[in-house]
């Protein structure tokens, strides 16, 4: 652990949810998006996404896009289904975790996220923990689709640090994609980047794990 931190800032999928970027592009490419890893991965995307995920397009708009361009017919739940694919499970190691830590850490959640994600991650922590939603674990939450930002913009991470008080050099964040890295250097906030195969109870904070 990186000495002098007082306040970490997490990633969510890939980092406390795990995700599975394959099984939605396979979902669409089954659907008939044959170019759907051209529109869409984990280094970059198309406007369309970067647009939901700034909630810059309605949650129509961007469903009845994703339909046009479907080669078949097929209905907005599976559009919706294909769309959450990605999304798998939340460790119970990873949540024992964030417990011990926010008895020594301001906790706080940085995702680059949107509505229909938003509402499939808390339904899968409901069911699978029975917590209501993301939200309880953390000091404060921040998501890309209720800001009109999104990571890796500067001005994302500011607002993180100037609402609540935080000096750079005194936060750690944590993140599973470089260019999210490279953002939070620029203001001068400590990183780890979550590599792949890499996991924060196995990796970054062992000897805290229960």
């Amino acid at each position: 652990m990186i000495k002098g931190i007082r306040h970490i800032i997490f990633d969510l999928g890939g980092v406390l949810l795990n995700i599975d970027y394959k099984l939605t592009e396979q979902a669409f490419i089954k659907a008939g998006i044959a170019n759907f890893t051209e529109l869409y991965s984990q280094l970059n995307q198309t406007e369309l996404f970067d647009k939901f995920e700034m909630g810059l397009l309605r949650r129509e708009e961007f469903l009845t896009s994703l339909i046009e361009n479907c080669g078949q017919p097929v209905t907005e739940a599976q559009v919706i289904k294909s769309w959450n694919a990605m999304l798998l499970d939340f460790p119970l190691r990873r949540l024992q975790l964030l417990q011990q830590l926010h008895l020594y850490y301001d906790l706080f959640l940085l995702s680059n996220t949107n509505e229909i994600h938003e509402a499939a991650f808390n339904d899968i922590l409901y069911r699978s923990h029975g917590l209501p939603n993301i939200g309880v674990l953390f000091d404060k939450v921040y998501f890309s689709h209720r800001l009109g930002l999104r990571k890796p913009m500067k001005e994302i991470f500011e607002r993180v640090l100037d609402d609540n008080g935080l000096k750079a050099e005194n936060t750690l964040f944590i993140d599973d994609s470089p260019q999210h890295i490279e953002g939070a250097k620029q203001l001068g906030i400590q990183t780890i980047y979550l590599e792949p195969g890499m996991t924060i109870e196995d990796n970054v904070f062992k000897t805290l794990n229960p």
